[in-house]
């Protein structure tokens, strides 16, 4: 039984300007992913949301970490089926499109698509090679909902990545309203070997999604905290992602979360806990914390 811990990405502005988690001597890219990797075993990136990183980047990453790290990489947000910039794409790319519309998945020319998957596959691959690849989390939308369009977009994103083990993360209710959808998802999510995402974040909203502690791979769970900040979470013109998850779990709250996470960590191999409430370096100290109650309790 493995339990890694890390937090959603290492570069926040939030997190850099507060200036409470990095030295004061840590200024450069590098250095700060050397510090982050010597307090955490795992990180998520989540620049390859916005834009397909380059294959060099990943390569610094490596050699920029410890042999046991681990990245956990979020997919490429066209791909997830949000709106997305043309502006955020390699210039040959804009070029061959020649349009600067807004971008979903569907109305992209197969092509491109087919094009994108590949480049988005070659920037990860320097990691893979590395062994420190992880998960590939797909984040889906709130209107990606459970019907069968919802089903063929799921299947057909785990299919382009043949040979990763993909992570999936709903946002909307239906994929988990009643005990028989859930389990209906539950199976789906086993038959294409991928990882159900379990999911702690606020409550009582259409894109809320119940905390199921369940696995659906037999080598990875992950958990995703995203804080319970009811207030933010769907502030209309929310800034920033540091705005929504703003929130600092108590002591008392991670000693609850952590009794679901090692029942789940007995079920799998390995278990990926990532911190997503990034505001500032809240994300950090409570992943700190939370480390130190797993060592407390052996």
């Amino acid at each position: 039984m493995s339990i890694l811990v890390g937090t959603a990405s290492w570069t926040d502005k939030t997190l850099i300007d507060c200036g409470r988690f990095y030295p004061a001597s840590c200024k450069t890219p590098e250095a700060r992913l050397r510090f982050y990797a010597s307090q955490f075993p795992l990180v998520e990136v989540d620049s390859s949301y916005y834009a397909i990183p380059a294959p060099a980047n990943a390569r610094n990453w490596g050699e920029r970490t410890p042999e046991y790290f681990v990245f956990n990489i979020k997919a490429f947000r066209l791909f997830t089926g949000h709106q997305t910039d043309p502006k955020v794409l390699h210039k040959d790319v804009k070029d061959a499109l020649g349009s600067t519309r807004t971008l979903y998945y569907g109305g992209t020319p197969l092509e491109i698509r087919t094009e994108l998957w590949r480049r988005f596959i070659d920037a990860i691959a320097p990691l893979k090679t590395a062994g420190k690849l992880g998960l590939v989390h797909f984040q889906f939308p709130p209107w990606l909902q459970c019907n069968p369009e919802g089903h063929a977009h799921v299947a057909h994103c785990v299919e382009q990545m043949a040979g990763h083990t993909c992570s999936i993360e709903f946002r909307h209710r239906s994929w988990w309203e009643g005990t028989e959808r859930a389990a209906s998802t539950l199976a789906f999510l086993r038959d294409l070997r991928a990882v159900n995402t379990v999911v702690d974040g606020p409550q009582g909203f259409a894109n809320s999604v119940p905390m199921l502690a369940e696995a659906t791979h037999a080598e990875y769970a992950l958990v995703r905290l995203h804080g319970r900040n009811t207030e933010t979470y769907n502030t209309r013109g929310a800034s920033s992602a540091a705005e929504r998850f703003d929130y600092d779990y108590s002591d008392q709250e991670l000693k609850e979360l952590a009794i679901e996470v090692v029942g789940l960590a007995y079920k799998v191999r390995n278990t990926h806990l990532i911190f997503n409430n990034c505001d500032e370096d809240k994300g950090q100290r409570n992943g700190i914390t939370f480390m130190k109650m797993l060592r407390a309790h052996g």
